[in-house]
Formats: structure tokens, C-alpha cells, sequence
């Protein structure tokens, strides 16, 4: 669940130009040197949707369909999961946007 972040491909967008994030860098050297390049905003506007559509064009997150079983003479409705013919519902805008995951900012609440 945790390879969501940008850090798990290896980049880090809020890093400033000069590189290195660790502790040695962390002196007055990174703190005058100015990032290059277009600067990255701290919040996240889309995201991608978690539910689909089916052939019907309903959106849900799961789909089922109800057969029926006969065992002992006896029929019996169960539900049963349907993974074919779905299709993802893509990016969805987020209102109102949300922080960067990896945006390095401590949130205060007196």
C-alpha cells in the first residue's frame, strides 16, 4: 500500500536542486541555493478512480450476478463475482485538492 508515493520509483519532487536529501545535506548550502527548473505545487488535483463500469454502464466498485445451483434437489440462488467485461473509471478530479503524500510539511493544530 505504501507504493503509492513517488518514493517508491525513486524520485523525489520536492528535492531541491542540490541534491543529496540526506542529513549532510541539510546544511546553510541547500538552504541558498535556489531550485531550478518549474517548481513542483504541493497538491494533488486528480487521482485514479478505484470503481469500473460494466456492459450496462453501472459504476460500482464490485459486480455479482446471481446463478443458480442445484444440489440435493434443492435450487439455491449464489451469488457469484464477475471480473470480464469491466472497465475502469479512470482519473477523477479531486474537490478540493489534496496534499502531495510526499510533500514534506508538518501540519499544526493548536
Amino acid at each position: 500500500m505504501g507504493a503509492s508515493g513517488s518514493k517508491a520509483r525513486g524520485l523525489w519532487p520536492f528535492a531541491s536542486a542540490a541534491g543529496g536529501g540526506g542529513p549532510e545535506a541539510a546544511g546553510t548550502e541547500q538552504a541558498l541555493v535556489r531550485p531550478r527548473g518549474r517548481p513542483v505545487p504541493p497538491f494533488v488535483f486528480t487521482r485514479r478512480g478505484s470503481m469500473f463500469y460494466d456492459e450496462d454502464g453501472d459504476l460500482a466498485h464490485e459486480f455479482y450476478e446471481e446463478t443458480i445451483v442445484t444440489k440435493n434437489g434443492q435450487k439455491r440462488a449464489k451469488l457469484r463475482r464477475v471480473h470480464k467485461n469491466l472497465i475502469p473509471q479512470g482519473f477523477v478530479k479531486l474537490d478540493p485538492p489534496r496534499l502531495h503524500v510526499d510533500f514534506p510539511v508538518i501540519l499544526y493544530e493548536v
